[in-house]
C-alpha cells in the first residue's frame, strides 16, 4: 500500500506556446504595480525580455521598469542581499523572475527575505535548512528561459556558501511561486551549452524522482512522461535550437520533472554534484551530468525493475532482457546522450585534482537531506569510489 504523500507546486501553472502573453493578466490578478524583474545578463542581452518589458511598461504606464540582471550562473548569498536591497529601496510590491534556475532561486529568496531584511529581523543564513522560512507576503511570478531546473514549481532555492565552499539549500513551501509560466518561446535563445546542461539536469530530476525512496504513484507518472519527452527531445533541441516542437517538449518535460522531484526528491547524483559546484564552481547541470551514469551504476542493484521502466521510455523493447541488462543499457544510453550534447567526460576534464576526491566525498556524505532519498545507502567510501569512477 502506498504511503500518504503530499503534492506541492506553484499555486497557478500556465503552460504552452505563447504562454508568456499571460504575464500581464497574472500581474494584475496579484496586484503587482511596481515589480522588480530578476534575470541575468545573458538573458537580457539575448533580446528575450524586450517584448515582455514593453508589455509591462505599457500595462503599468511606466517607462522605467527596474531590472536586476546581476545574477551569476551559481549565485551566492551576497547576491540575495544585493537584490533585496534594490527591492526594498525601490518600494517594489512583487518579484518577477525571467531566467534560468539561478535567477528564479534568487527571486524566490528575495520574496521570502525582503520583508524581514527591511525590519533587520533576519539574515538569509537563518533560512538555510528545512522549514525555516516564517512566511511570505510578496507576490512571486517565475518564468523559466531554460528547460532544466524546474525551480518554477519547487520549494527549494540553492545558494553557494563561499566561506565554506559548499552549496546550501533553503527548503520551504513559501518558496513556491504564486504563478509559474512555462513558455517554450522563451527558451529559443538559450545557448547550446546551456540547453545541453539544463536538459540533462532535467533528465536527472526525472530519473532520481522515479527511483526515490519517496516516490508516489503521482510522481511516478510525472517522472515517466518527463523521461520520455526529455530523452527524445534534447538531441533535437540541441541540434536545431529553433525547433519549437522540440523546445516545447523540453519545456514540458522539464516542468513535469520539476513537479516529480519537487515532491519525491532527488538523490545521490545531486548530493555528489553539490561539492563540485561549491568548491570548483561547476555549473549545476554539468555537475549532475558528470555524476549521473556513475551514480546510476551503483543504484541499479537497489531497484533494477525501475531501470527496466526507464529503458522502456528510452526506447528499448526490454522483454528479452533481464532487469540488470536493461539497467546496463540505460546507463550506456546516459553516457551516449552526454556525449551527443558535448558535455565533457570525467572530473579530470575540469582540472579537479585526483587528491581532492576524498574531501569531496567527505562533503557529499553530509548532504543527508538528499541521500535519504536515494534507493541505495551510500557510505563515504562508496561515494569516494563513485568519484573515482567518474574521474
Amino acid at each position: 500500500m502506498a504511503a500518504v504523500s503530499y503534492f506541492k507546486s506553484a499555486q497557478r501553472l500556465i503552460t504552452g506556446l505563447n504562454a508568456s502573453s499571460e504575464l500581464i493578466v497574472q500581474m494584475q490578478r496579484l496586484g503587482i504595480r511596481n515589480p522588480l524583474l530578476v534575470t541575468d545578463t545573458g538573458v537580457r542581452q539575448s533580446g528575450t525580455l524586450d517584448p515582455l518589458i514593453t508589455k509591462i511598461n505599457s500595462a503599468l504606464n511606466n517607462t522605467d521598469l527596474n531590472i536586476f540582471d546581476a545574477v551569476p550562473p551559481e549565485p551566492e548569498v551576497a547576491v540575495v542581499q544585493q537584490c533585496t536591497d534594490i527591492f526594498n529601496r525601490g518600494n517594489h510590491d512583487g518579484v518577477i523572475a525571467i531566467g534560468g534556475g539561478s535567477a528564479m532561486d534568487i527571486a524566490k529568496c528575495v520574496a521570502v527575505f525582503a520583508e524581514g531584511a527591511k525590519q533587520q529581523a533576519v539574515k538569509i543564513h537563518d533560512f538555510f535548512g528545512e522549514n525555516k522560512v516564517p512566511a511570505r507576503t510578496i507576490p512571486l511570478i517565475c518564468m523559466p528561459t531554460t528547460a532544466g531546473t524546474g525551480s518554477e514549481v519547487t520549494n527549494i532555492a540553492i545558494l553557494a556558501d563561499t566561506e565554506n565552499q559548499v552549496k546550501k539549500g533553503i527548503v520551504s513551501d513559501y518558496l513556491l511561486p504564486d504563478v509559474a509560466i512555462v513558455a517554450p518561446e522563451l527558451t529559443v535563445s538559450c545557448p547550446r551549452s546551456v540547453t545541453a546542461a539544463s536538459g540533462v539536469d532535467a533528465l536527472v530530476h526525472a530519473i532520481e524522482a522515479y527511483i526515490s525512496n519517496f516516490a508516489s504513484p503521482v510522481t511516478d507518472a510525472l517522472a515517466i512522461k518527463a523521461m520520455h519527452m526529455i530523452y527524445h527531445a534534447l538531441p533535437k533541441a540541441y541540434a536545431k535550437p529553433d525547433n519549437l516542437e522540440a523546445r516545447e517538449d523540453m519545456a514540458t518535460g522539464s516542468l513535469l520533472a520539476g513537479l516529480a522531484f519537487g515532491n519525491a526528491g532527488v538523490g545521490a547524483v545531486h548530493a555528489l554534484a553539490y561539492p563540485l559546484g561549491g568548491r570548483y564552481h561547476l555549473a549545476h547541470g554539468v555537475s549532475n551530468a558528470l555524476m549521473l551514469p556513475y551514480v546510476m551504476e551503483w543504484n541499479k542493484l537497489a531497484c533494477p525493475e525501475r531501470f527496466r521502466d526507464i529503458a522502456h521510455q528510452f526506447g528499448l523493447d526490454s522483454k528479452d532482457y533481464t532487469d540488470i541488462e536493461a539497467a546496463d543499457w540505460v546507463i550506456a544510453q546516459l553516457h551516449q546522450l552526454c556525449t551527443d550534447v558535448h558535455i565533457p567526460k570525467g572530473l579530470s576534464s575540469f582540472d579537479i585534482p585526483q587528491d581532492a576526491l576524498p574531501q569531496l566525498a567527505a562533503e557529499a556524505v553530509k548532504v543527508e537531506r538528499l541521500l535519504r532519498n536515494n534507493p541505495r545507502t551510500l557510505s563515504e567510501n562508496d561515494i569516494l569510489a563513485i568519484y573515482q569512477a567518474a574521474y
